[in-house]
């Protein structure tokens, strides 16, 4: 295999997308119009660009900045679903775990899973009564229940299976396996499920990939709807001139997707369809600097229930202990943080169950919430409403000739299934049939990565050949993007590759430089949220925000203004919503 012909296609593909936007414009007509850019928002994108349908996405943010960049950063098959009767979601998402970590290897690895268990029995009539139905959550699930589950999930998992069964030890080996954990466990569950490294550079490469694949589809990120009107959609850019009248520009749709997550019942009452359709709850999670825990789990997560009975977990994420996940109701998404009692809660739980260690909150480094966008619900309990997704249509009316499809729920691994059933409504509304499948579709970078070791060396010498590149940095450029690496090491900068950021050494000037114009960015923020993971590293530093700035205003002709404008608004983000000290 020779990484210069699988590097994929000149980025002009991206480059090009104010051109793209501007010839949709002047025509006016576009077959489908998907209203945010979130994971399931791209996923339809992608599919949809595959079967040739020329298509717009647009995003009032970044792309990939809301809900879908406030996940536990998992990739699962729903054990929990087991107890509420969702045997069907639990199928699919097992399903789409096994192929995402075949699709995107770059990103997706299998995540060793550790369940401590605190009785033999408890739980059995509990879990019963939630599952013929019952309003309230079991507690203290027992060994038996766990057992129980665990095989159902591994049968479940079957499918294109990847990753070992289940296993079950008593008290003496799981402390001898990992002894931090509290002595009043009797036994532990072991399962694999998996995590994703980088979710928000996987929605970029679902765009990114649409548009490789489909000359009349457009993108646009920081765009506004602002009226819609005798079947006319009317947007203003927010960004870096995408149209060619001062940022406005307008479409006439056939069929429209409302994918704006948590805001949907807003972006349907502007379509002039006002709706109740989401019904969400909030999760936050903080990362602390832990390395005595980090050593401890060795890999693995811990997945528990804390006093209350919720579910929350614990894992190595970058070097860093991901603590997650609160579950409560809210409906405001743009006002979410993690407030001081949901920081309480979670350092509580994890005291509670790793007692010989110290969790503060001078250790926190960064902190992350989000909006679940889950269906209306009169659930009494968060936890016990479903994650399974639907796709509603609003048929057409009056002075609106175009339907509208809301994806409601789903969540994070189910993505791709999610999609293709949408894809294959639009198609049928369209009169279009199917093309190709995404079930075996590799996603950006994760296209011919090697995964065994010897590929990997062999990919790494022809890459360092076609570019010059010192192997050791090459390695750091496949692990973080894939194939893509090879496309960032031969990328003409002004700046060097052997120059690197001041205290985040291991990123390189001329990466930032092509993240920069190649990568819709618009906004410091963009670069070390989301196509980088420098902030919520934690090796983000004031020196090196700095440095990125330059680079940034020189890529996208910054004036002094605007850079000092930029690094105000990116300490004030994440000090205030991510609580980084920088």
């Amino acid at each position: 295999m020779n990484p210069a012909d699988d590097a994929g296609l000149s980025h002009s593909t991206v480059s090009d997308h104010s051109g793209r936007i501007a010839a949709m414009a002047r025509t006016g007509d576009v077959d489908v119009v998907i209203l945010g850019a979130g994971i399931n928002g791209a996923g339809l994108f992608r599919d949809l660009c595959a079967q040739g349908v020329s298509c717009l996405i647009v995003d009032k943010g970044d792309f990939g900045s809301g809900t879908s960049a406030a996940p536990s950063r998992l990739i699962h098959g729903g054990l929990k679903y087991l107890e509420t009767g969702e045997f069907g979601l639990v199928a699919q998402s097992t399903l789409e775990r096994n192929l995402l970590l075949k699709n995107a290897p770059h990103y997706v690895s299998p995540l060793p899973t550790v369940i401590p268990i605190f009785s033999w029995s408890k739980g059995m009539w509990a879990a019963l009564r939630t599952l013929l139905g019952s309003t309230s959550a079991p507690r203290s699930r027992g060994a038996i229940l766990i057992k129980i589950g665990l095989a159902i999930y591994d049968f479940y998992g079957s499918r294109h299976r990847v990753m070992p069964r289940h296993r079950l030890v008593g008290r003496r080996r799981a402390l001898r396996d990992m002894p931090a954990l509290t002595r009043s466990i009797v036994a532990t569950g072991t399962y694999y499920d998996a995590k994703i490294s980088h979710p928000e550079r996987l929605v970029l490469e679902l765009i990114t990939d649409g548009l490789e694949a489909n000359v009349v589809a457009a993108a646009a990120n920081y765009t506004t709807l602002v009226s819609s009107s005798n079947g006319e959609l009317t947007f203003q850019s927010k960004g870096g001139g995408q149209s060619e009248d001062g940022g406005v520009f307008s479409v006439r749709p056939k069929l429209v997707v409302n994918a704006a997550g948590p805001w949907i019942d807003d972006v349907n009452a502007l379509l002039g369809a006002p709706s109740k359709m989401i019904g969400g709850t909030k999760g936050s999670h903080i990362l602390l600097k832990h390395d005595e825990l980090v050593r401890s789990l060795a890999g693995r997560m811990l997945y528990f229930e804390a006093d209350d009975g919720r579910i929350c977990l614990v894992y190595d994420y970058l070097g860093l202990a991901l603590v997650g996940s609160t579950d409560i109701q809210a409906d405001n998404p743009d006002t979410v943080r993690c407030e001081p009692q949901e920081i309480d809660y979670l350092l509580e739980s994890v005291r509670a169950l790793l007692p010989g260690m110290s969790f503060e909150r001078d250790q926190i480094v960064y902190a992350y919430s989000g909006i679940r966008p889950l269906p209306a619900s009169d659930a009494s309990v968060p936890g016990l409403i479903s994650r399974d997704h639907s796709a509603p249509v609003v048929e057409p009316e009056g002075s609106r000739p175009f339907p509208i499809v809301a994806l409601v729920g789903g969540k994070w691994t189910t993505f791709r299934g999610f999609a293709e059933e949408v894809a294959d409504t639009v198609l049928g509304r369209l009169g279009r049939g199917r093309k190709v499948t995404t079930r075996t579709m590799a996603i950006g970078g994760g296209k011919s990565f090697p995964t065994e070791p010897a590929a990997r060396a062999a990919w790494l010498a022809e890459a360092r050949a076609a570019s010059g590149v010192d192997e050791r940095c090459l390695d750091q450029l496949l692990s973080r993007y894939g194939t893509k690496a090879l496309q960032i090491a031969r990328h003409q900068s002004p700046w060097s590759n052997e120059d690197r950021l001041p205290v985040a050494s291991d990123y390189s000037t001329s990466e930032i430089d092509y993240i920069a114009r190649n990568e819709f960015v618009e906004h410091l923020t963009d670069i070390v949220m989301r196509r980088t993971t420098l902030a919520i590293g934690g090796s983000l530093t004031m020196d090196d925000l700095k440095q990125i700035a330059a680079i940034v205003g020189r890529a996208r002709n910054w004036g002094p203004q605007r850079i000092s404008d930029e690094l105000d608004a990116a300490v004030a983000q994440l000090g205030d919503k991510n609580l980084m000290r920088l």
